[in-house]
């Protein structure tokens, strides 16, 4: 495990930078989610089709309430599993930024079981974008030391924990009358 500053990554994602940080699942590479700039940047490092939406990490309900609309099915599911290894697909809200939201105007939603994370949210206020750190299409990387000297370059700030398990998210859309597991991830569910 390596020694990292909370608050130098704030300050980063504050300035428009890009970062790498743990999550209860892998790691993530995000910024603030108004910064048109950043995301643009975060897209371009992933080699990621600009088509293909992004997802967020709130801190809490009330977060998520303000960026997507939460039925009361989507609600009382969301409640047992969070905070935990889950992202949820839902309605996007005007609020939310329609620089990483899907055509059908919906946003991917975590609240992960992960104490950086999650602190790093609240300081910041508002929620960061979250996206597996790799380039579209590659493996997973699970520990920030398998990094290329082009990726770092362009990354603003590392929060390095050590290795993670290359297990990603379930992925849950509550878009339709009937939730759908779309990806089976590290969390687990039964409908």
């Amino acid at each position: 495990m390596n020694d990292f500053d909370l608050g130098q990554a704030l300050e980063s994602l504050k300035n428009g930078g890009i970062i790498v940080y743990p999550t209860d699942t892998i790691y993530g590479l995000g910024c603030d989610i108004f910064n048109k700039k950043a995301i643009k940047k975060i897209y371009q490092l992933k080699k990621r089709d600009p088509k293909k939406p992004l997802s967020i990490i709130c801190h809490d309900f009330k977060q998520i309430s303000q960026y997507a609309y939460l039925s009361d099915q989507a609600f009382k599911t969301m409640k047992k599993l969070l905070p935990g290894p889950y992202t949820f697909i839902l309605k996007a809200k005007n609020k939310t930024p329609s620089t990483f939201i899907s055509k059908k105007k919906t946003v991917g939603i975590r609240i992960p079981q992960n104490a950086i994370c999650l602190e790093l949210v609240k300081q910041l206020g508002n929620p960061i974008i979250t996206t597996s750190l790799n380039i579209s299409g590659e493996q997973v990387m699970t520990d920030p030391q398998e990094l290329s000297k082009e990726m770092i370059n362009k990354i603003d700030y590392i929060i390095d924990v050590g290795p993670l398990p290359q297990e990603a998210s379930t992925i849950i859309d509550f878009t339709q009358e009937l939730p759908e597991v779309l990806r089976q991830g590290k969390g687990q569910i039964n409908f």
